[in-house]
């Protein structure tokens, strides 16, 4: 059963599994803001005001899915977002800040957040991206290491080798690559990278694919002007062919 509340969002009544929202804001209004939001949604919330904490939090609750302010003190959000992600890439950070430019929403979808929301912004808005991420099945790969070529791929630990010597790959080049490895052969179509992998159903540019697909490129083909693996396919997208 679901009613209408203050914020204008359904919530769901008792008997609604509690799942853990971890909101990481120093801003003391705006905690309060969201911790009321997510209760009426029958969500449990842990509150935290700078980022040393919010690492601590995310260590000790476990988090379902994370709300990340960016200006924060001891650890800043793009820091804190990178080090969730490298430690729990499979948990949904969902960035919620004041600063609007595109290159920041650019950095932060490469360092793996699953979302951006403006500051100010809708709870409709805000609860739909959460629910949304939530909802998006984490596809588990049926292995957790991967060769082609001269690369070894271990996901599980997010390391990888080529001939033998150690590369780094960041987050999010972790999932780029192990969404293609999982669809081999078939071609994928920028709008469905940005949808499945960066979780962002209105980018406003498919140039952030292209760009990523570009570093992976230089880390793993052998022959950057001619790429074997992360193949392009004109006037459709990429395919990853093993």
């Amino acid at each position: 059963m679901k009613m209408e509340t203050e914020s204008g969002i359904a919530s769901i009544q008792p008997g609604f599994a509690r799942t853990q929202i971890l909101v990481i804001e120093d801003d003391p209004h705006m905690q309060k803001v969201l911790q009321r939001m997510f209760h009426e949604q029958g969500y449990s919330v842990t509150l935290c005001g700078d980022g040393q904490a919010g690492l601590d939090a995310f260590h000790a609750a476990k988090p379902s899915a994370v709300i990340l302010d960016l200006v924060l003190p001891n650890i800043f959000g793009r820091d804190l977002c990178k080090i969730m992600k490298a430690e729990q890439p499979d948990v949904p950070v969902i960035v919620v800040s004041a600063i609007s430019e595109v290159v920041d929403k650019v950095v932060l979808l490469e360092l793996g957040a699953d979302d951006y929301v403006t500051k100010p912004f809708s709870p409709r808005e805000l609860m739909a991206r959460v629910q949304g991420a939530l909802r998006r099945p984490q596809k588990q790969a049926a292995f957790s290491t991967y060769s082609f070529g001269e690369c070894e791929i271990d996901f599980a630990k997010m390391s990888a080798r080529r001939a033998g010597k150690p590369i780094t790959l960041t987050a999010h080049e972790f999932k780029l690559l192990k969404y293609f490895v999982e669809h081999a052969e078939r071609v994928l179509s920028r709008e469905e990278l940005l949808n499945e992998v960066w979780g962002y159903n209105s980018y406003p540019t498919t140039r952030t694919v292209d760009n990523q697909i570009l570093k992976l490129r230089q880390k793993l083909e052998p022959d950057l002007a001619d790429p074997r693996y992360l193949q392009t396919v004109y006037g459709a997208g990429y395919k990853f062919v093993p």
